[in-house]
C-alpha cells in the first residue's frame, strides 16, 4: 500500500486497507546455474506467515472491516497458503472461517494444515474441489454478515495487492536494486498476484513511474486449466484496470486482446496436477536454496526459471512467492476437535 499511496493517492485514498506487511520486500542477486538472476522475496513480507498473500490480504481484511463483516472466510486446499495466511493475519474483531478441499499430501501442505488445525478456527471440510461452488454459497446464506472470498482472493478487491507491489518494484528498480528484467517469472495457482502484476505495471508505465520497456509476466501454472486459463488471467487484469480507474486512477486504453500479450501462462512445470511434487521442481529448490520454495507452488516456477534462464533470456526477476517463516505443528487438543479426515490425511489419525 505504501507504493501505491505514494504513486496514486487518490487512487489509495479510497481502498480500505488493513496494513500487515514489512514492506518493500528485499530484492537480492543470486546466481543460479553460474549467472545472476533476480529474487523479489515476497516470502519476507512478514516474520509471522508472509508470502504473496499477505498483499492480497491487505486488501482483503481492509474491505471486510469497512462491510462491517464479523467474520472472513477463506478457501483453498488443505495446505493452502492462503488460508493459513487469514487465520493468522485476521485483525482482533474479525473472526475466520475456513472452506477446504483435498490435495495430495507433502511436506509444505503438511506443514500449512497443521498451522490451519492449530488456529483453532471453523472449518468447513469438502470432498472435492467440485463440491466448492455450492458449498461457499450455502456457507454465504448460512453466516450472514460475513464475507466470503474467492479462493486465493482472486478478485479485484485482492488484485490492488499486487498493484502496490508492481508500483513498489518501480521505486527498487530506480534504487539500483536491480535492472529493469524482461520477465518476471511466478506461480499462476488463483490468478490473484499474476493478474494484479500486469495491471500494476501498465498503471506504473500510464503515470511515467515505469520508464523502460514492460516485462512479460511469466506465470508458471501449479493449477490447471480453466482456473489459469489466459483468459482469465486477462478478464480479471482488466476489471482489475476499470477499477483502478473508477476509484480515481488514470485510465489505461487497453483491450483484453492486447493485454493477453504483456503475459504468458507456462503450463510445462505443471506435471501431474495440483500439489504433486516434479522432477525439475526438486531440481530447482537444490540449485535456488534461498530463499526457501515449496514443491507446491514456488519450487514449480523455480524451476521454469531455470530453463529460461539456461536459453539466455534476461535479465529475470524470479517473483518469490513462499513464507519463509516456519510453521509449528498443532497441539493436540486442536487435533482432537479437528475434522477427523484432516487429522488422518496429516498422517495423526
Amino acid at each position: 500500500m505504501l507504493a501505491l499511496a505514494r504513486h496514486l493517492p487518490r487512487l489509495a485514498a479510497r481502498l480500505p486497507w488493513a496494513s500487515l506487511g514489512d514492506w518493500p520486500t528485499p530484492v537480492e542477486r543470486v546466481e543460479l546455474d553460474g549467472r545472476a538472476v533476480w529474487v523479489k522475496r515476497e516470502g519476507a513480507s512478514s516474520p509471522r506467515y508472509g508470502g504473496n498473500k499477505i498483499r492480497t490480504l491487505e486488501a482483503w481484511l481492509g474491505h471486510a472491516r469497512d462491510q462491517g463483516a464479523h467474520r472472513i472466510w477463506a478457501i483453498g486446499a488443505y495446505g493452502s497458503n492462503h488460508v493459513i495466511a487469514t487465520a493468522l493475519h485476521a485483525p482482533a474483531g474479525l473472526e475466520v472461517g475456513a472452506i477446504v478441499f483435498p490435495q495430495p499430501a507433502s511436506p509444505w501442505a503438511i506443514e500449512n494444515c497443521g498451522a490451519i488445525l492449530g488456529a483453532g478456527i471453523p472449518i468447513v471440510r469438502l470432498r472435492s474441489v467440485a463440491e466448492l461452488p455450492l458449498a461457499a454459497l450455502r456457507v454465504a446464506r448460512r453466516d450472514r454478515g460475513s464475507v466470503v472470498m474467492a479462493p486465493g482472493g482472486a478478485t479485484t478487491v485482492g488484485t490492488f495487492g499486487a498493484v502496490a507491489a508492481a508500483l513498489e518494484l518501480t521505486e527498487q528498480i530506480e534504487a539500483g536494486a536491480l535492472p529493469p528484467p524482461r520477465r518476471i517469472v511466478l506461480p499462476v495457482g488463483s490468478t490473484c498476484t499474476t493478474a494484479g502484476l500486469v495491471a500494476g505495471l501498465l498503471l506504473a508505465h500510464a503515470i511515467g513511474a515505469w520508464r523502460w520497456p514492460l516485462p512479460l509476466v511469466h506465470g508458471v501454472r501449479v493449477t490447471p486449466w480453466p482456473v489459469t486459463s489466459r483468459l482469465v488471467v486477462a478478464e480479471l487484469a482488466y476489471r482489475t484496470l476499470a477499477r483502478a480507474a473508477a476509484l480515481g486512477g488514470p485510465r489505461v486504453a487497453v483491450t483484453r486482446a492486447e493485454l493477453l500479450r504483456r503475459f504468458v501462462v507456462d503450463g510445462r512445470e505443471l506435471g501431474p496436477g495440483y500439489g504433486w511434487i516434479t522432477p525439475r521442481a526438486r531440481a530447482a529448490i537444490a540449485a535456488l536454496p534461498a530463499p526457501r520454495l515449496d514443491g507446491v507452488y514456488s519450487a514449480k516456477a523455480a524451476a521454469a526459471l531455470r530453463r529460461l534462464h539456461r536459453a539466455g533470456v534476461g535479465p529475470l526477476l524470479f517473483w518469490a512467492t513462499k513464507s519463509e517463516a516456519l510453521l509449528p505443528p498443532p497441539p493436540i487438543d486442536r487435533l482432537r476437535a479437528a475434522p477427523a479426515k484432516i487429522v488422518a490425511w496429516l498422517g495423526r489419525g
